[in-house]
């Protein structure tokens, strides 16, 4: 393939919006910098922590295009893969795969509903990338409308198409991470773990690196990790331990929360969402970010870690 993604960290870009609901290309900017400065590898952009769903066809073009013309030295992957039927899917990835961007990720519950089996996901799947054959893919276990985990059966009609790049993986079970490592292994495939808790033993069994919400949080801390848990083995526990227990904030009124904790970190922008009514954002839950923000910056220090 003439595409690689690298190994390491991935945000899932939120979309900040403005007081009017349109898109803040400004912030967005901001955004940008602001993981690059933290050490990330690349960006996640248009996924469901972008609100894709809520997004128009227009406004994701035009956001793709943005962030790859701002992007520097930070590789894109994007999704936008709303769309149900066939010929809508083949418009979308074509209009959306602009130039910069390393890889196109397909969502398996687009593709299939919930009572489908692989057989028809596979066959749908299959009829897709038939027409869209030089476009680089992800694929991405999406919980929105559904949560969809790639059997073995999916994973190696991926592997054998030889089309697929990176594989966002939400599962959050160690077992079922191991059996798609030992499925992807040597096929230049890259597994992205989305889930905090069991990112270091992922790691340790041959995952890739992180891409995940909590990346919009405090991600030096995950550029950390997935750079130097080789090296330092006792601080890699630490931080795992302090990642896992701050990634509970997952939990809360996400997106809104990741962004309030950017904006006290100096990327200014609105905390409105289209997925979420940010009113319904407690003084409480302010104040749990506010803190979690003081103490990552408090962990930064006691940890002595530097961003990659």
């Amino acid at each position: 393939m003439m595409h690689s993604i690298s190994s390491g960290v991935w945000p899932t870009m939120v979309t900040p919006y403005n007081k009017d609901n349109e898109i803040d290309f400004s912030a967005v900017e901001r955004l940008l910098e602001f993981y690059r400065q933290r050490g990330v590898t690349g960006v996640f952009a248009v996924c469901q922590s972008s609100e894709m769903f809520q997004l128009s066809r227009e406004e994701k073009s035009q956001l793709i295009r943005h962030i790859v013309s701002h992007a520097g030295d930070l590789q894109v992957i994007v999704s936008g893969h709303t769309a149900s039927s066939l010929d809508e899917q083949i418009s979308e990835a074509m209009e959306l795969t602009v130039e910069g961007v390393s890889a196109y990720v397909i969502l398996p519950n687009r593709f299939a509903d919930a009572d489908e089996s692989d057989d028809q996901l596979i066959a749908k799947m299959k009829a897709f990338l038939s027409e869209v054959p030089s476009i680089p893919l992800g694929i991405y276990e999406c919980p929105y409308p559904y949560k969809r985990l790639l059997t073995p059966k999916v994973l190696y009609s991926c592997v054998e198409s030889d089309r697929f790049l990176f594989i966002k993986d939400t599962c959050c079970r160690v077992e079922q991470i191991a059996e798609k490592l030992k499925i992807i292994a040597g096929t230049g495939i890259k597994l992205f773990n989305a889930n905090s808790a069991t990112l270091l033993e992922s790691l340790r069994m041959g995952a890739d690196g992180y891409s995940g919400v909590m990346a919009n949080f405090h991600p030096e801390f995950y550029s950390w990790l997935c750079h130097s848990y080789q090296t330092d083995l006792q601080l890699a526990e630490q931080v795992q331990q302090f990642l896992g227990v701050c990634s509970m904030a997952e939990y809360q009124s996400y997106p809104v929360n990741a962004k309030f904790a950017l904006s006290l970190q100096g990327v200014s922008m609105e905390i409105f969402s289209r997925m979420f009514d940010a009113d319904l954002f407690t003084e409480s839950q302010r104040l749990e970010i506010q803190q979690l923000v003081q103490l990552s910056s408090l962990a930064h220090d006691f940890f002595q870690i530097t961003s990659h």
